[in-house]
């Protein structure tokens, strides 16, 4: 089932006890919050699109192909940076895969832990 956010929108495809695997899509010039997760580590494969990636303090470009492990704790966010939406496979491994498990710092669409 398809979720809307302000971003774009996200899709399950796979859900099973410690992992759950999800299709995002990011619209042109938009970004997710910058924002940690306590309790799962996230893996990120661009499937399509150009990405710019923000983990911790380090910024860096992810093309087609491309992936980055987001690890349990760090700050992180993914912006669209072309004029096509970007399209990534995201890997969750953790106890907690719930929305519950998002500690925003910055959100462009003024929203809150």
């Amino acid at each position: 089932m398809q979720q809307e956010r302000p971003w774009g929108y996200y899709e399950t495809i796979l859900e099973a006890t410690g992992y759950l695997v999800k299709r995002l899509v990011i619209n042109p010039d938009q970004r997710i919050s910058l924002q940690r997760h306590r309790q799962r580590s996230e893996h990120w494969v661009v499937v399509s699109g150009e990405a710019q990636v923000t983990l911790d303090k380090g910024i860096r470009p992810l093309a087609k192909g491309e992936h980055i492990l987001i690890p349990q704790g760090s700050r992180h966010r993914i912006s669209c940076r072309g004029d096509a939406p970007v399209v990534l496979i995201e890997v969750q491994l953790g106890e907690l895969l719930s929305e519950d498990d998002i500690e925003r710092f910055e959100d462009d669409y003024g929203r809150h832990t």
